[in-house]
């Protein structure tokens, strides 16, 4: 490593308060939890409002093999109002775009 550049270790973070007693963050399937888990893991501090997340990004997972569930994942945050969908994708290959509104999570 070079002379004056420091290696941070990654992580997501996700108050223990709303694990343990958001009763909006019990209530959310385990394939909404883990759709926010990687929203969140591509927002950067910066770009609220343009997290870009795909199916294919997603596909591997257990619970993620039909578009079905992906979209329905999607759906479910949006009516919680954890995350808004700033830009309709679909046409023209454009994606949908994400913005995590930070209305249960003060870590945003």
């Amino acid at each position: 490593m070079r002379k004056g550049r420091e290696r941070y270790i990654s992580f997501v973070a996700l108050e223990r308060g709303v694990m343990l007693r958001c009763a909006s963050w019990r209530q959310l399937t385990l394939r909404a939890k883990i759709f926010y888990l990687y929203l969140k893991v591509k927002y950067n501090g910066q770009n609220n409002g343009e997290i870009q997340l795909h199916f294919s990004e997603l596909a591997d997972l257990p619970d993620f093999k039909s578009r079905k569930a992906f979209y329905g994942a999607e759906k479910e945050l949006e009516a919680a109002e954890w995350v808004e969908r700033t830009n309709m994708g679909g046409l023209y290959r454009n994606p949908n775009t994400y913005k995590l509104t930070g209305k249960y999570d003060a870590m945003l």
